[in-house]
Parts: structure tokens; C-alpha cells; sequence
């Protein structure tokens, strides 16, 4: 069965995950339906005033369809998922990988958000206090970086056609990497946030056994 996504929430392939995974992950105990799950991620994205809201997944980019929702046969690569909401306490980011199945990480987000928003019951919070630790790192902050050594390679693939180079000339990943290098330099005009993305690529690439 399909999910009924929220209106208004973007689906994204997940990039480089914030600080450590959970080695150890748990089996939940929730049985409830993703249209459970749905329904109260809606109902307290609507309470935050939520805008720009997006959940990342990893599932690759190939496996969306092209309304930019994932396809029902789509597998993740990890369990974790990450939801953004720009709301009335400011920019808000919610990572969890704590159980085994990305459905029931994202449920215990949306449990979380409402067990904060019944913080406001008992008149404690004035000014959303209980959102201050899920304040989201300004994205300037640091280049994103990414998933598997696939993406890293298809975006530098992507650089170097956008810089006017072909890719039927180059022969190896070593390659690819070298010509990102020189386009992406900064003393050669190119931007020093690109210049750290292809650090980081190459970093994935050698991690996951695509360089030596």
C-alpha cells in the first residue's frame, strides 16, 4: 500500500549522517500502521506551523519516482532518517536511528513531537523551550556529505560536466577526482565549499574501497 505523505513534505535521499550511527539498534514495540504514523506527523507539523519540512531517507535518488517520492518497492540502505522543519521556535532537526526499521524511526519521531508539544499543557514553556536542543545547525555550518561511495562519485561526475568536461575521456575514478580537484580549487577561482565536498567525496570513496 502507498503512503499518504503529508502535504507539503519533501522526500531527499539522505546525506552524510549527523555525528555517529547507533551500532546496537533496537526492535520497536510500536504496532500501530504507517497511517498512524502519518496522521500524527501531520497533526504536529501543523501545531509547529511547519515550513520547508523535509524528511530525509536513505534510499538512492534512483529509486524516486518523478513526483520525488520514493517508490513503494524502494529499499534503505540504513534505518536512519532525519526530519528539517523550519517552525515557530526556529529551524528544527530531528535524526533518529535508534530502531532497525526507518518506518519506526520516523514514528518515534513523530511521537516525540508530540510528547514535546504536550510539555506546553502544564504551563511550564512560555517561549517553546523544550525545542531548544533540536535547533538545527545553520547549513553553512559545513558542506553535507554523503551516503555512499555511488553519490560521492555522481556528484563529482556531475561537477566535471558542469565545468564543461566530458566524461568520455576519463577513464578512472583517480581521474574524475583529480579533474574536481583542479575545477573546484580556490586558486584557481574555484569555491572552497565545492573544494571541501570533493574532500569529502574522496574520503567516501576511499572509505568504501572506490580509491586506495
Amino acid at each position: 500500500m502507498s503512503i499518504q505523505w503529508p502535504s507539503g513534505l519533501r522526500i531527499d535521499p539522505i546525506g552524510e549522517w549527523p555525528g555517529t550511527m547507533t551500532r546496537h539498534r533496537e526492535r520497536s514495540r510500536f504496532d500501530s500502521p504507517m497511517s498512524a504514523t502519518m496522521d500524527t506527523l501531520r497533526r504536529e507539523l501543523w501545531h509547529l506551523s511547519a515550513k520547508n519540512a523535509a524528511l530525509q531517507v536513505a534510499i538512492p535518488a534512483s529509486a524516486f519516482r518523478l513526483d520525488g517520492y520514493p517508490r513503494s518497492t524502494a529499499k534503505a540502505e540504513h534505518p536512519g532518517v532525519i526530519l528539517t522543519l523550519d517552525s515557530k521556535h526556529g529551524a528544527l532537526s530531528y535524526p533518529c536511528d535508534t530502531f532497525d526499521r526507518w518506518e519506526d524511526n520516523l514514528r518515534a519521531i513523530a511521537l516525540a513531537l508530540e510528547a514535546l508539544r504536550k510539555v506546553d499543557r502544564y504551563g511550564v514553556t512560555k517561549r517553546g523551550e523544550q525545542y531548544r536542543g533540536f535547533l538545527a545547525i545553520e547549513a553553512t555550518a559545513a558542506p553535507s556529505g554523503f551516503a555512499n561511495a555511488g553519490a560521492a562519485e555522481e556528484w563529482l561526475q556531475k561537477l566535471v560536466v558542469d565545468g564543461g568536461i566530458t566524461l568520455a575521456g576519463i577513464n578512472s575514478t583517480r581521474a574524475l577526482v583529480r579533474i574536481a580537484q583542479r575545477l573546484t580549487h580556490p586558486d584557481r577561482g574555484g569555491s572552497a565549499e565545492d573544494f571541501q565536498r570533493v574532500g569529502l567525496a574522496v574520503d567516501k570513496l576511499r572509505e568504501q574501497g572506490w580509491l586506495p
